[in-house]
């Protein structure tokens, strides 16, 4: 009998496994998987610049991108996406069969109390602190506030049962993307914030992934079940960085910069294993974004970028594209399209890794994480 039962789930274990890869080798670069199988109930994002659909165009602050060159390559022109085209989210939420994610700010009223395929909370300059970032932005904790009101408010329009809406949230599929503000626009600034003469790196990564398990914790609460947390990639290595402090000679990044962030990187790494094993039917998954972008900063001509870690737009001191101004023709030869934020094609190859691949994401893809 256990040999019969051993048997039975080494079958069922191969089958699933075979059904997984036979999904994750579909190519799509625009389109969902064949079919247009709907894998997601909805798509939910929190984070900052780096997947912001636009939250920021209805504050009152520097750090927005309603404006041309932003968006070049984007159906709809300048939406507050701040690079040439998409955002890794947008990937993942169009293999996932669902819409393009809308930032929440951008909803009215009656639109939230029917938007039922996701919501985009992220804001450009966030951060996990509220005292990180610049100009007016939401904060992690803000976001996460929005969607309390989203599940105890605006969800109970659409779902006639609380069970009913357990179950959604349950199978929706979760995004984090933050923490890049809380060092380039506060510990690596000690002219302008006193976090690094109160802690050491250490310290302040552990307060950092304090914070942001706390608020991961509130997400669970509110019915979250299936998270995607991405780590921070080598933010020494974008030019905001590197115009401020001079790398050592041999490389093109600020090393020092890019230590602090890999000592964040690895408490969210053990964080998420800990959360998994700790908030009953939840699952973790992180994204190493680090690893990969290193290496073609260090190396880019390997890689196809000929252009460079080099800004693909002109930039101001705010780091972001000065307005109207032609952009660089190769956009995706280039590393960054401006002087933070990573060119369309490098959002595409992170979303396509992590989606569907094996080196990305940990300990599985978004893909095996959708048929769970």
């Amino acid at each position: 009998m256990k040999l019969f039962s051993f048997v039975f789930t080494l079958l069922i274990s191969f089958f699933l496994l075979i059904r997984t890869q036979g999904f994750a080798s579909a190519e799509a670069l625009k389109l969902p998987f064949q079919g247009g199988q709907v894998l997601a109930p909805a798509l939910y994002v929190f984070g900052d610049s780096l997947v912001d659909s636009g939250n920021n165009n209805y504050l009152q602050t520097l750090a927005k991108v309603n404006y041309t060159p932003y968006g070049v390559d984007f159906r709809n022109g300048p939406t507050g996406r701040y690079n040439n085209g998409k955002t890794a989210v947008d990937f993942i939420a169009s293999w996932l069969g669902l819409p393009y994610v809308p930032p929440y700010l951008g909803l009215s009223e009656k639109q939230k109390r029917k938007t039922k395929t996701g919501i985009n909370y992220a804001s450009g300059a966030a951060g996990i602190l509220q005292e990180s970032g610049t100009g007016d932005n939401l904060s992690l904790e803000e976001q996460v506030n929005y969607f309390n009101k989203t599940v105890k408010i605006d969800l109970p329009k659409i779902f006639k049962t609380h069970q009913k809406i357990s179950k959604y949230l349950s199978k929706s599929i979760f995004v984090i993307s933050i923490g890049s503000n809380d060092y380039i626009n506060n510990y690596l600034q000690p002219a302008l914030y006193n976090s690094s003469k109160i802690y050491n790196p250490q310290r302040y990564s552990a307060l950092l992934v304090s914070n942001l398990k706390k608020h991961l914790t509130s997400l669970y609460k509110l019915g979250a079940r299936k998270f995607v947390v991405f780590e921070l990639g080598p933010v020494g290595c974008t030019p905001a960085i590197v115009s401020r402090v001079t790398p050592k000679p041999n490389t093109p990044c600020v090393e020092n910069a890019n230590s602090v962030v890999k000592i964040f990187n690895f408490g969210v790494t053990k964080m998420t294993q800990e959360l998994t094993s700790i908030l009953k039917g939840s699952v973790f998954i992180y994204a190493d974004v680090f690893k990969k972008s290193y290496q073609e900063n260090l190396h880019p001509t390997r890689y196809g970028f000929s252009g460079g870690n080099t800004p693909c737009c002109a930039v101001g001191v705010s780091t972001l594209c000065l307005p109207n101004q032609t952009p660089c023709a190769n956009r995706n030869a280039h590393l960054y399209w401006d002087a933070f934020h990573p060119v369309q094609r490098v959002n595409y190859e992170i979303a396509n890794g992590c989606f569907k691949g094996s080196t990305t994401c940990f300990p599985i893809n978004i893909l095996q994480l959708a048929y769970i």
